[in-house]
């Protein structure tokens, strides 16, 4: 089993931007929950002792038949905490016939993580699971939904097709979760969402399961769920990223994003690095960028096929392809064990868009860098962010970097650029320093200008001390 890609290991709580430690791991191992045997040989033949903290409140409550509304950080461990109960009820209640439990996704990818890590944990038993999405050929999906198969994983687009040819049969259904599902609201699938829930019986245990909770999540919680338990792990406030995240904003005028962030990767080391960027353009223009540099690098976004997607994340995670240049399609299907550093290449627009990305480094507990470059038209995107983080993020400058030069030839927008102008350095990643700057040669603003979340100076004088420091 890949750790990351189904993380188990309790950290002993979450702690808030405050130091308090608002939820504490209970000593009770996942032996002591109830789990059948073989789903209790499974975890401790792959190691996993003790539940992460919404595991450990998500678990009992869905094994005593409750609906269950619940938020938690990304790389929290959510997937293993409905996975469980549902694959429990599989065991000890023999019902065949028909499928049993139906997953909604929002993306390609998440839907392949999380029928990875049910086949991971249902090793050695006779539950079946299959995966229904875009971008592939219908037939063997097809099948599998006319077999029965236990478990369907499926995005609702996808899903709906094959209702539309009369391959699904959900009248046996026991389980709805609906997985991420801020970032399928935010993707538009509520009219599918809605579809789907009429096409499956009333009498079934429902789970919704996200990082973030927005208004239009908690409708629909009231909505779909009856009487829900609802768990959050974290601030009861404000969304969590993962605890082992360093935070950086680096204020750089637009048309210098791409030679900063060519010198940010090599100060990065090998890698593996995940950049986002907000437009699929953008994307494919920041790769060749990169490849001109020497970068082993790719893009991931709705515009490549699946078995483009598919080779480049492969390629990620065998350490082929060093940097993955992605939009926010991969903001909740890229689960890769090791990612150094999330580098927003553009803002994104909302706070909860912010979380998802910088999640996909330091999960399982480990640890890792969330840089993001801002420009001045971004400056309205920093405070929401700040705000909802319950901390301010540091800023970052680099002495040596010219931010003042005018843009060059093919760097239209940001994305495109040629060689950074503030030199080139190589060698290994710097080591970090207690005030939360990133090495030698950076200037941490704590407080940072008003518009950018911070207090002490004004935007305008920020800027300015930037253009002289680039003359």
């Amino acid at each position: 089993m890949v750790a990351s890609a189904c993380p188990f290991r309790g950290s002993g709580g979450i702690p808030c931007s405050n130091g308090e430690v608002i939820h504490e791991v209970s000593p009770v191992p996942f032996t002591a929950l109830g789990l059948p045997e073989p789903l209790a040989s499974t975890l401790l033949r792959l190691g996993f002792v003790r539940p992460t903290p919404v595991q450990e409140r998500a678990i009992p409550a869905l094994m005593a038949g409750r609906d269950v509304v619940a938020s938690a950080e990304t790389g929290s461990g959510k997937t293993a905490a409905f996975l469980l109960p549902i694959f429990t009820r599989f065991l000890s209640v023999k019902r065949p016939g028909g499928t049993r439990a139906l997953v909604l996704v929002p993306t390609r990818e998440l839907a392949a993580q999380v029928r990875t890590v049910a086949l991971e944990l249902s090793e050695g038993t006779s539950i079946g699971c299959a995966s229904v999405y875009g971008g592939v050929g219908m037939d063997e999906q097809s099948r599998a939904l006319r077999a029965g198969v236990d478990l369907v994983v499926a995005t609702p687009g996808r899903l709906l097709d094959h209702a539309g040819r009369g391959a699904t049969h959900f009248h046996r259904l026991e389980f709805l979760v609906l997985d991420e599902a801020d970032r399928m609201l935010d993707m538009g699938f509520l009219p599918d969402i809605r579809r789907i829930l009429a096409m499956l019986p009333k009498s079934r245990q429902t789970m919704l399961f996200s990082a973030t909770m927005p208004g239009p999540i908690v409708d629909l919680a009231h909505e779909v769920l009856r009487s829900p338990e609802r768990i959050r792990v974290g601030h009861p406030k404000r969304s969590t990223s993962p605890v082992g995240i360093t935070h950086a904003l680096y204020p750089v005028p637009q048309h210098r994003k791409a030679p900063l962030l060519v010198i940010l990767l090599r100060r990065a080391g090998v890698g593996p690095v995940l950049v986002f960027t907000r437009t699929k353009r953008r994307a494919d223009r920041l790769v060749r960028v990169l490849v001109r540099e020497g970068f082993d690098c790719a893009a991931m976004h709705g515009d490549r096929s699946q078995g483009q997607r598919e080779r480049a994340l492969a390629g990620f995670r065998a350490g082929r392809v060093k940097v993955l240049v992605a939009t926010d399609l991969a903001a909740r299907g890229i689960d890769v064990e090791g990612i150094s550093h999330v580098i927003n290449f553009d803002f994104p627009v909302t706070p909860e868009g912010y979380l998802h990305r910088v999640g996909r480094t330091a999960r399982a507990e480990a640890k890792g860098d969330a840089f993001t470059l801002v420009s001045r038209e971004e400056e309205e995107h920093v405070g929401p962010v700040e705000r909802e983080l319950g901390m301010l993020l540091p800023r970052v400058t680099l002495p040596e970097f010219d931010y003042a030069a005018p843009p060059e030839p093919g760097s239209a927008g940001g994305g495109g650029g040629g060689r950074a102008r503030g030199g080139r350095p190589a060698g290994p990643r710097p080591p970090r320093t207690p005030g939360g700057a990133h090495g030698p040669g950076h200037v941490h603003h704590r407080g940072g200008p008003p518009a950018l979340g911070g207090a002490g100076h004004s935007p305008d004088s920020f800027w300015k001390r930037l253009r002289r420091r680039g003359r």
